[in-house]
């Protein structure tokens, strides 16, 4: 935009200079064009961006010498010299200072004829109000382009940064379902080998009976991770929560800590979300109780009160040692409790987690549902 009034000025000098030779003007005219012109283009450049002081000072200096110009050849060329003078007002000045210098122009034909002064002057002001409007569209336009290029950059890093979180969210999801799931039946399996082992001295038979259950096991951990794998395809039918507890339960008691299940309220539908948060916190806590508690027995309590579901994981074991977190092995920098509170955040619930050293550990995972 600057540039373009820039050449406008360069031609407004030419028609200047056409005119004084076609009609034998004097050399002062062309010498006043030509300051106006120089000023016109070197100076506005150099004065664009630079302050309000230094419009005003480039408007006060050029806004006579076109008065002059005009004076001593008031022809079609000078009349252009005000019409750049204004579009450069528009791009330098504010609107209130671009309107002053509007209303001057005007004024430029002082000493004609009264009737002649109105009429050259009412053209002269349409003339320059027309070129103040075309710069003023243009500049708003440019203006626009350059803000919605901004927004349109602000808008890409925005979707660029709601991917990374989507990306990082997805990840932790898979995450705790490989630490909940697989984790969880990889820790079975370990135990069921190391009580195979301990028994295969004195008594094959058992420890027959031990691998075959971890094989099972095993079994389930490698259809656990197809049904992860298709899950992430497609969603899958899953059985009611208090099934997959029950069926929690009897594995956790195979495995050699006797489990309970009790389920106290109404049991009603939940979300697929709410139900796999339950279920994976019964897994990490039952999981933990088999590998920390040193327990005889586990309870799993799934309370559906009003307007929240609650998930207790209970043990007898030894609790946590003196000084110890609460929260067990994983709790701080492990992975476990953390998936659990991350579950459960999610979800705008909660996780509590009681331990006293030699009367058992308790975690409680309340959800709203």
């Amino acid at each position: 935009m600057n540039r373009a009034v820039v050449w406008l000025a360069v031609g407004a000098f030419l028609a200047l200079l056409v005119g004084v030779v076609a009609t034998g003007g004097g050399v002062e005219v062309l010498v006043l064009g030509a300051v106006y012109t120089l000023i016109a283009t070197v100076g506005f450049l150099r004065v664009v961006g630079r302050g309000r002081a230094w419009a005003l000072a480039f408007v006060a200096v050029q806004l006579p010498l076109a008065f002059v110009t005009f004076t001593l050849d008031p022809s079609a060329g000078a009349t252009l010299l005000l019409v750049v003078l204004v579009c450069q007002c528009v791009l330098v000045l504010p609107s209130p200072a671009t309107a002053v210098v509007i209303a001057l122009v005007p004024f430029v034909h002082v000493g004609m004829p009264w009737g002649q002064a109105v009429r050259e002057g009412f053209g002269t002001l349409v003339s320059v109000l027309f070129g103040a409007v075309v710069v003023e569209v243009l500049r708003r336009e440019q203006v626009a382009r350059a803000e919605l290029a901004v927004a349109h950059e602000r808008l890409r890093e925005h979707a660029a940064q709601a991917e990374r979180l989507a990306t990082a969210q997805e990840r932790n999801r898979v995450a705790r379902d490989i630490h909940d799931g697989l984790g969880h039946a990889l820790t079975v399996v370990q135990m069921q080998v190391k009580a195979a082992r301990a028994v295969l001295p004195v008594d094959p038979d058992k420890a027959d009976t031990v691998l075959v259950k971890a094989q099972a096991q095993a079994e389930e951990a490698l259809a656990e991770v197809r049904r992860s794998v298709s899950a992430l395809r497609e969603p899958r039918p899953v059985p009611p929560l208090a099934d997959r507890l029950r069926a929690l339960a009897e594995e956790t008691s195979a495995a050699g800590v006797p489990t309970r299940l009790s389920v106290t309220g109404v049991e009603r539908a939940l979300p697929a979300e709410i139900g796999e948060a339950l279920f994976r916190a019964a897994q990490e806590g039952l999981t933990d109780v088999r590998k920390h508690a040193r327990a005889t027995r586990a309870d799993l309590v799934l309370d559906y009160a009003e307007g929240a579901v609650r998930l207790d994981v209970r043990d007898d074991g030894v609790g946590a040692a003196p000084g110890a977190p609460a929260g067990g092995p994983d709790d701080g920098g492990g992975f476990g409790l953390r998936g659990l509170r991350e579950r459960a955040v999610a979800l705008g619930g909660s996780v509590q987690v009681t331990s006293t050293h030699g009367a058992g550990h308790a975690v409680r995972v309340e959800v709203p549902g």
